[in-house]
């Protein structure tokens, strides 16, 4: 969606996402760690640096590799995780806002019907009298 100036109108709730999450240093840490471990240079990086570290480094890497992947894997996991709850809390968020939207809109739209339904029987009971009976 975007204003009548060409810029781009976000959600309430999206809004308020992204000023909580750019107030807080370690919430921006673990967003860039998780962008960049989705990333495919992250992929590239791997697989370079860990064919150099088997070619060229250790001569039974094994061992140490494992140990590092396996670390590596822990720590990417928890990433995971904090995104995976980033996400749901943002879900929550946006959920519980378009219920009050909604709920408002229809109380609004209820007020609206009542409105219209008593001028409605009002025209009704003026027109359908006759001048006699006024």
């Amino acid at each position: 969606m975007t204003d009548p100036d060409g810029t781009r109108q976000h959600h309430p709730v999206v809004v308020a996402h992204r000023t909580h999450r750019a107030g807080d240093a370690q919430l921006r840490i673990a967003d860039a760690i998780t962008k960049f471990a989705g990333s495919m240079p992250f992929v590239y990086l791997h697989a370079v640096g860990f064919a150099l570290w088997m070619l060229f480094v250790e001569s039974n890497p094994w061992p140490t590799l494992t140990l590092v992947v396996s670390l590596e894997a822990i720590f990417l996991s928890t990433f995971v995780m904090i995104g995976q709850n980033r996400q749901a809390e943002f879900q929550q968020a946006k959920a519980d806002h378009d219920f009050v939207e909604q709920e408002l809109e229809l109380k609004t739209n209820t007020e609206l019907t009542r409105a219209i339904h008593t001028m409605t029987a009002e025209l009704h009971r003026r027109l359908l009298t006759t001048p006699e009976t006024q």
